[in-house]
Formats: structure tokens, sequence, C-alpha cells
């Protein structure tokens, strides 16, 4: 990676509920991300974080460990609510992983090879057949479905390895992916990888999109809870309310450190002068 790609990645994070979280816009996401897929060795593992994830992560001590690990990027109006309360302003773009993905598979216009592990097998089969429509110039190799369990998991790492991946896209939701890809995925294993939770159902078309003017408005999350209510209508109902409980307990918090660390320094108490005589 170059310098300038370096800086802009280290500069442009913000901390929310104290995980670094990138905040670069669209543009310089996909340039960036670009260049660490040519890069000749080392890995760089990519995290979408959302209030559900963020909420996760304050409950999972692990979970936290490995996401500060890993580039995390911004996805959904959740985490521009936490950026505006900790540093007055949004982020610069959503970089969700159903939107980003496809998005930087069209932007890497040398050809890849990419592995993609998790979901049901129709579903990444049926997944891998519309990524090779959307981005022919790459070579797409379903690795394997997300049900192997964890006996499962060095043949799998074998495989992935086997392959030669350069991308490898893996799916089995959150902390499951992350956890997985920090114990058994190195950097033999591919250069970069990505953690995308519900992508390969997206992609395959078994869970459809919200319409565009209601992505474009930031309500998806209201379309896929009406969707799914029985799944989801404790992430939303219960979640959301917890999630601003928790961007006002961290602000506060943050205000309280400030103030201490601005507190003037308390000199040694030395007795008067008058009192040294004699």
């Amino acid at each position: 990676m170059n310098r300038v790609a370096n800086f802009a990645v280290v500069a442009s994070r913000r901390m929310i509920f104290d995980l670094p979280v990138c905040d670069l816009d669209w543009e310089h996401a996909l340039g960036f991300i670009n260049e660490l897929t040519c890069l000749p060795a080392g890995q760089t593992v990519i995290s979408f974080v959302n209030a559900h994830n963020m909420l996760m992560m304050l409950r999972d001590a692990d979970f936290r460990g490995v996401l500060a690990q890993n580039l995390v990027l911004p996805d959904g109006v959740g985490l521009d609510i936490a950026s505006r309360a900790a540093h007055g302003a949004p982020f610069p773009a959503n970089l969700n992983g159903t939107d980003f993905v496809p998005a930087l598979l069209t932007f890497m216009d040398r050809p890849k090879r990419i592995g993609l592990v998790g979901g049901h097998r129709h579903v990444i089969e049926k997944a891998a057949a519309n990524f090779r429509a959307h981005a022919p110039w790459h070579e797409f190799i379903v690795i394997s479905d997300g049900f192997f369990g964890e006996a499962g998991s060095e043949l799998v790492a074998a495989e992935i390895a086997r392959r030669k991946i350069d991308v490898l896209i893996v799916g089995m939701g959150t902390p499951l992916q992350e956890k997985w890809v920090a114990d058994h995925i190195k950097p033999h294993h591919a250069r970069l990888v990505m953690t995308v939770g519900a992508l390969f159902d997206f992609v395959s078309g078994t869970v459809p999109r919200a319409p565009a003017l209601v992505r474009a408005t930031r309500f998806e999350w209201a379309y896929r809870l009406l969707q799914e209510p029985g799944r989801l209508w404790r992430r939303y109902v219960i979640g959301v309310p917890l999630f601003l409980y928790q961007v006002a307990r961290h602000q506060f918090g943050r205000k309280q450190r400030i103030l201490r660390a601005a507190e003037p320094m308390r000199l040694p108490q030395f007795p008067p002068p008058d009192s040294l005589a004699g």
C-alpha cells in the first residue's frame, strides 16, 4: 500500500463506542480497498458494522477484540447518529456491505479469484451465478456453505488455501463470521477478506431488497422489519432505544473524561515561608 493511501485510512477513522470506524467516502474507500487486493503480502479483513453489531460488541469482549483488528466500515443510519453525537457530523458515506461489495467487484478491473463461504448451498450457488453475471472478468469459486461446523473448519480453510484465493467473502452472520475468520483465515489464504452477513441472501434474490426510494431515504431497516417481523422485531423495537441509550451514555462518558483530563495539575502544598524560619 502506498503511503498516501495508508495515511488516508489512519487519519480517517472516528471512534464510535471506543472502536475506530473508517470514515472514507465511497470513492476513496473503493480506491483504497482495491489497492489492498494488489498487495504482494499481508492481509486485511473488512467488517461492516451497524447499530446491531455495535450492541453485540458492547456485550462481547472477544468480538470487540476481533473488530479492533479489522478495517471497520460504517453501515446504516445508527452509525451516523453515533457519529453526530461524538464528532458533530455523520459519516461521509453509508458503506453497507450489500451495496459496497458489488460496487467493489465492479471497481476492481484486474481479474481476481474470489472465494465464497457461507449461507445455504442453493443460496451461495445462486449468489455466485449472479456475481459472475455482474463482474464476469473475475472467477467466483464456491468454497463451502456455512454449515460445516467447527469440525469442518480446518477442511474449509485448507480448501481456501488450495484454491489460491485473492479475495474471500464470508457470509455466516455476526459475530460468528468475524470470529471464524480471526481463528482460521491467515494471510496465505487471501489478501483481502470481507465478512458480509446476509449479502448472499440479497445477491441470490432469496431476500428482496427494499425499493430504491426506501434505500435512498435510509429506511431499509423499516422495510426489512415489515418483511420479517417475527425475526427482526427485537433488533429494532428493543435494539433501537438501547442503541440510542448507549450513544448518550458514551457521549456523557467522553465529556467526563475530557473534563477530567483538563483539570489543572495539583501542585504539592508547602508551608508558608514564615513557618520555616527558626
